[in-house]
């Protein structure tokens, strides 16, 4: 992939990577989901996003089954616990069963998948006991706010946090005004989820746009892969696009060769400002 993004580890991934949100879900689009991701992986979208909340653990499953014919050192995958899992007992006992669902011995990322009430220090003391342990190799969170994030920082080894995965897309973008700006600040990489606005209330608005529409025209290109190379346009995010059919996702890869100018940019601030007020989190 020609676009990347470098962690503050040192450790570079694509910037498009593959979500798997609803997959796994339904054994009659089993083989054409898993020849989706299998496609995205052969054409560089070697970063795979999923979690123990999608589908009960069958998304885990079906990246496992995915995965199982690559080298795994040539894979970023991704997972996410729940809130309820987060305290020091049951967080081994969900990274177990997600590494068992996933056939692998370690994950990449191990994301918290939003704030419950287990205190902070101890959820990131017991991530950081499972990297050293090699069990997971890095940590983020998920849905955190900038205050959650400032919450974060407070705790001993609260700034080991390399990622936050959070809803951005050209229709939401309330992050850009206080919660992206502290992330760039803290050096905390960005990774939207939902970037082409796919089971959001705005999704209908998004291909109505005569913005949208221009730059497609301009580029000969689709709405998805205009919406991807606005989501990664600033070298350090990671868009994580679903797709559950092999032909969308070989037309989001393309969005890796779609560089959107100045010009771009300003016809889609008309249509999709952004915020001049602090914004909460959307989430799905």
């Amino acid at each position: 992939m020609n676009k990347t993004v470098t962690f503050r580890n040192g450790v570079t991934v694509p910037a498009l990577g593959q979500g798997t949100w609803f997959l796994g879900e339904d054994p009659r689009t089993h083989d054409e989901e898993l020849a989706a991701l299998r496609a995205g992986i052969d054409s560089g979208m070697t970063l795979i996003d999923t979690a123990e909340m999608y589908g009960s653990g069958l998304s885990e499953e079906l990246v496992g089954e995915a995965i199982s014919a690559y080298n795994r050192e040539d894979l970023f995958v991704v997972s996410k616990f729940y809130p309820h899992h987060a305290d020091r007992y049951s967080l081994r006992e969900a990274l177990e069963g997600t590494l068992e669902r996933l056939g692998t011995d370690y994950l990449d990322l191990y994301l918290y998948h939003w704030r419950g009430s287990v205190p902070l220090a101890e959820t990131v003391s017991t991530l950081e006991d499972l990297k050293a342990e090699g069990r997971i190799k890095e940590w983020g969170v998920s849905n955190f706010d900038t205050d959650d994030m400032e919450d974060l920082w407070a705790v001993p080894d609260g700034n080991k946090c390399l990622v936050n995965q959070v809803l951005y897309h050209v229709g939401s973008r309330g992050i850009d005004y206080d919660l992206l700006p502290w992330m760039r600040d803290h050096d905390v990489a960005l990774m939207a989820y939902c970037p082409l606005g796919q089971m959001t209330r705005l999704n209908r608005s998004l291909n109505a746009s005569h913005a949208l529409e221009s730059v497609c025209a301009r580029h000969d290109a689709s709405l998805a892969q205009v919406m991807l190379a606005w989501a990664v346009r600033d070298g350090h995010t990671i868009a994580i696009p679903r797709s559950s059919k092999k032909a969308h996702t070989l037309d989001n890869v393309k969005a890796d060769n779609l560089v959107l100018g100045p010009e771009d940019l300003d016809r889609i601030d008309e249509d999709f400002p952004a915020p001049t007020r602090k914004m909460y989190l959307d989430v799905v």
